[in-house]
């Protein structure tokens, strides 16, 4: 293979499995002729690797010994002097206390067969005997409970950080340290830079592309090693959601607040900005005082990379048990709340016949779960399927078989900015669409007509959507036979604006 175009490091928080932008932003580069490494997170202590076409895939061990905030390491006693220490011996107090407990009812079953062959007073007195281990295990177990229920309470407390010391202590930090705090609020992002640093040094890139706002300063702080040894590196940064607008990962009050210092720290290291959408890109020259707007690459499937002849593509409609002429709807993604699939479980009972289909990653979750259980408990658990995830090549038309795509999402800022993965795969398997009102969705369904717009969160709106779209689904599907309007929606049309971005930055110069 020629490497005279360079060597490109991509970096990402996951596990590149069923992330299919990193993937075909990794394939495609080396595809074009540049020398790509994709480093991912490993999910356990092993690191993993495979080829991604022409392009290598590096899963990296990550111990995350900085995942637990300083105050979280501290002794108890200043919050709460009668609460257990956190961590083994609160559960070694509360097993001994148990076995305590068992030691007593054996010791009264015991006394119980020994009165059977002793005199009534001879009975009493051994029962007196024993009263006093009694009272103390009694007692000892009442302090137990207490204990048990202030350590209880101290760690919701040190979860949710809502006391007024958490909020000075918040404070103090981001006024002192300014953008510099992420290292008190979330120390744990350190992790991703000793996971993946070393590593990165000894690859050596001529260019890096970190993916999204945790890999950011990784990228960023190997461009300073690299700069301070000589070494031109350029780094790209894309921005896959706006920061201040997301929901957080993380269930910890101090979890976005240190991703948006860290972000905001190493925001100014990148050399050139690519992002998904155009709304995201106004956003992004506004809060980081961009001087050149960031480049729109938006995450459009890949019809080059199309299932081979002999790739056996999976039955939609065979894995839901269901026919042809039966109405089926689809979606396919994350199972976030807030992209509200619940909703689809709750039209069920409303529109006879209807299946949904969810094609989702992570069937453990317990949002998973919930979907599935409310669908018991509505008395429609026989149309509702949890499919597992498809390569990103087969998902176009492993999910064409469906007569609805359904893009169900909540109102949140990112939300709102863009047209989301899912829309462009419906489009390009030619599916009517039933998508809730948020802004850009519902303004491009209702320009191009593909389908039918309602009021997110509302399901009789959502069943009154459905049924309008199985009642004419011929005249949704007509909206694609308009000229050139999913031309612009592939991965090779939006490839092509990064390759330009790559050249422009490394100035065609090699290795």
């Amino acid at each position: 293979m020629d490497n005279s175009r360079g060597r490109i490091v991509m970096l990402v928080q996951n596990g590149v499995e069923g992330d299919s932008r990193v993937q075909k932003e990794a394939q495609h580069a080396a595809a074009a002729g540049w020398e790509v490494v994709l480093l991912g997170r490993s999910p356990d202590t092993e690191p993993r690797m495979w080829r991604l076409g022409e392009a290598e895939v590096r899963l990296v061990p990550m111990r995350r010994g900085l995942a637990r905030r300083r105050h979280e390491l501290r002794s108890h006693w200043l919050r709460d002097p009668i609460a257990y220490p956190l961590g083994p011996m609160e559960i070694y107090r509360q097993r001994q206390l148990e076995a305590r407990r068992a030691e007593i009812d054996l010791m009264k079953a015991r006394e119980v067969i020994a009165t059977r062959r002793q005199s009534p007073v001879a009975a009493r007195l051994r029962r007196a005997a024993l009263l006093p281990r009694r009272v103390t295990v009694r007692l000892a177990g009442d302090w137990a409970d207490l204990r048990a229920r202030r350590t209880e309470r101290l760690r919701r407390r040190r979860k949710e950080l809502n006391a007024p010391l958490d909020h000075l202590s918040m404070a103090f930090w981001k006024i002192v340290m300014g953008d510099r705090a992420w290292r008190r609020l979330d120390p744990g992002l350190w992790d991703f830079e000793l996971a993946f640093g070393p590593v990165i040094d000894q690859l050596k890139p001529d260019l890096i592309h970190a993916n999204d706002f945790q890999m950011l300063g990784v990228g960023a702080r190997e461009a300073v090693r690299a700069r301070a040894k000589g070494r031109p590196v350029k780094l790209v940064w894309d921005v896959h959601e706006y920061l201040p607008g997301m929901k957080p990962w993380v269930n910890h009050p101090w979890w976005k607040p240190a991703q948006i210092a860290h972000e905001n720290e190493y925001a100014p290291w990148a050399d050139a900005v690519v992002t998904v959408s155009e709304p995201l890109a106004d956003l992004l020259v506004e809060r980081h005082r961009l001087t050149e707007r960031p480049t729109v690459v938006m995450n459009a499937p890949d019809l080059s990379e199309s299932p081979g002849e002999d790739e056996e593509i999976p039955d939609l409609r065979g894995l839901c048990g269901i026919g042809p002429d039966t109405p089926l709807m689809v979606y396919s993604g994350v199972p976030l709340v807030q992209r509200g699939l619940h909703i689809m479980v709750d039209a069920l009972p409303a529109v006879a016949n209807l299946h949904a289909a969810l094609v989702v990653s992570h069937h453990n979750w317990s949002y998973v779960r919930g979907l599935v259980a409310q669908a018991e408990r509505l008395g429609v658990a026989d149309r509702l399927h949890v499919l597992p995830h498809v390569p990103h090549r087969q998902i176009v038309p492993f999910i064409a078989a469906a007569d609805i795509g359904v893009s169900p999402n909540h109102h949140h800022q990112n939300h709102e900015i863009s047209l989301n993965t899912k829309f462009f795969d419906y489009s390009h398997a030619r599916l009517p669409l039933v998508v809730s009102d948020v802004k850009t969705i519902a303004e491009t369904v209702r320009e191009t007509g593909q389908g039918e717009v309602f009021r997110a969160g509302d399901t009789e709106d959502f069943v009154r959507a459905v049924k309008t779209v199985l009642s004419d689904p011929g005249h949704y599907r007509a909206a694609y036979e308009r000229p050139g309007l999913v031309d612009e929606w592939t991965w090779e049309k939006q490839s092509a604006h990064l390759h330009s971005l790559y050249r422009k930055v490394l100035g065609e110069k090699g290795r």
